[in-house]
């Protein structure tokens, strides 16, 4: 497996250059499958690779690909929690979402992490290399299998419940930020590394359109009935 540290000119891209690919599966089959189709178009050049979230994580910002293709499930986590964590560190990134089950819950989760596509991996090998054009080209698409039922989740009950764009992780994080704890006891208490409840908060935060920590508390508060729900003596709910 080769890795190619990233130039100036390769990240802004030209007409000629290769768009730069990263891969993450757990199987180094399918990686190798993936690369393969990618390599022979002669316009895609796979920079890196990674079989595990932490790899990836690891790897991809010092690369600095134009997209991420990421299996959803891994041994260690999820694609979409990389997708999420990745594109805060590296906005222009293009995650393309490869799986094995038409999940509508990850599929959800994924358009709210800000993937570009998202697509099955029994897709021929020709829509495989298209999608990953058309996303490296600023494009995005999801497999119009999957896409009925999560478009109509997205118009109907989002809107109504304000908590329906969070995952399960997130909403257990919001209801600790209402009980006034910090990201590093939060990481304590869920086993999650500080840096990573940080992630975590920024995204429900923006889901939730709040731009202060204590606007969160207050929201959950609200949504709990119980003004000043979980309010830890001293903390004073001021936490940013």
């Amino acid at each position: 497996m080769t890795e190619s540290p990233s130039t100036p000119t390769q990240q802004r891209g030209s007409s000629d250059a290769p768009a730069r690919i990263f891969l993450l599966d757990d199987h180094e089959v399918v990686r190798r499958g993936i690369k393969d189709l990618l390599e022979v178009e002669g316009e895609f050049e796979v920079v890196g690779e990674a079989s595990t979230a932490a790899e990836a994580l690891a790897r991809v910002p010092a690369l600095r690909p134009q997209v991420a293709v990421l299996d959803v499930r891994l041994p260690d986590g999820d694609g979409v929690s990389v997708c999420r964590d990745l594109r805060s560190r590296m906005p222009e990134l293009a995650c393309l979402m490869l799986t094995s089950f038409a999940d509508d819950e990850a599929l959800f989760d994924a358009i709210m992490a800000g993937a570009s596509g998202y697509l099955l991996k029994q897709v021929s090998g020709t829509d495989l290399v298209g999608a990953v054009r058309t996303v490296a080209a600023g494009g995005s698409l999801l497999d119009p299998k999957l896409t009925a039922a999560v478009m109509t989740r997205l118009r109907a009950g989002d809107r109504k419940d304000p908590l329906a764009a969070l995952t399960a992780q997130e909403r257990r994080i919001l209801d600790l930020i209402g009980d006034g704890l910090t990201n590093r006891q939060i990481g304590e208490r869920m086993f999650l590394a500080e840096k990573t409840v940080k992630n975590y908060v920024s995204s429900l935060m923006a889901k939730l359109g709040v731009e202060r920590r204590v606007q969160a508390a207050v929201l959950v508060s609200e949504l709990h009935g119980e003004p000043g729900h979980g309010r830890h003596p001293g903390s004073g709910g001021a936490q940013r």
